[in-house]
């Protein structure tokens, strides 16, 4: 497994996608620029425009390399000489998996490392009202980094059954998107208005999908970290293990739909 974690970092540090997304991190460099536009909120409108930017570029590592990685190998017959030694289909998934993971983990400690020394800049600048709470801007961007390696695992799932990069890919991003929503809808649902206004069959499909799907909110810190809230340590917690089970579930699906699946 070792092996195919090492053969997956290169592969990621020399694909032209990876380079390319990265030249975005070039944007850290105005965002004490944009921030002063707001001469009210400056460290507060830094903090969200780091934390926006971390995540846009997380996701699109999330969405091409877990998609297109696996999909990359089966087309270009990478997979036959892989499987020849001797490891499982399971290994090699688990192995891309982690490969990809601890990629993205580096890219967000990096690019977190940015972050806090734009914020630290903006607030030398411009001295806020409200002190900063460091430790919620550097939970928020680890949460987010686990969002976008469990979004990861989701489409490594859908390559496992698509024949072209679309599935993984719009089915990524639509996962993304829905995810992104369901505690708000879930919550909706339980609310006096909702009772009158959403039909009882239409409520079982929306509960059914809140299950179904990651819930991605409960990785957002970014309030805290904006706004210099306490931490909830229970609910940090909670995310933790709610990351590593539904990782692990996914990442076992993928395993058998991926061992069952034909090599042509």
């Amino acid at each position: 497994m070792k092996t195919i974690i090492n053969i997956t970092l290169k592969g990621i540090f020399r694909d032209r996608i990876f380079q390319g997304i990265m030249v975005l991190a070039a944007l850290f460099l105005f965002i004490p620029s944009a921030a002063s536009l707001s001469m009210r909120q400056v460290t507060e409108l830094s903090i969200t425009l780091s934390l926006s930017l971390i995540s846009f570029i997380l996701l699109l590592l999330s969405v091409f390399l877990g998609a297109i990685s696996i999909w990359k190998d089966i087309e270009r017959r990478y997979t036959f000489s892989v499987l020849s030694l001797p490891i499982s289909r399971t290994e090699y998934l688990v192995g891309r998996f982690c490969g990809i993971a601890l990629f993205m983990l580096l890219t967000a400690l990096i690019l977190g490392g940015i972050a806090l020394s734009v914020t630290k800049f903006a607030t030398v600048i411009y001295p806020p009202a409200r002190p900063i709470l460091w430790s919620a801007i550097i939970a928020s961007i680890l949460f987010s980094a686990l969002k976008y390696i469990m979004l990861v695992a989701v489409a490594m799932l859908l390559a496992t059954v698509g024949t072209s990069f679309f599935l993984p890919v719009f089915g990524t991003v639509c996962t993304y998107l829905a995810g992104s929503i369901t505690q708000q809808v879930y919550d909706y649902l339980h609310t006096p208005s909702a009772e009158k206004a959403v039909s009882l069959f239409i409520k079982k499909v929306a509960l059914f999908l809140y299950y179904l799907l990651p819930n991605l909110s409960a990785f957002d810190f970014r309030v805290n970290a904006i706004y210099a809230l306490p931490l909830n340590p229970y609910g940090m917690l909670v995310s933790v293990l709610y990351f590593v089970a539904y990782t692990s579930i996914l990442l076992a699906v993928g395993a058998i739909l991926l061992g069952r699946r034909e090599m042509k």
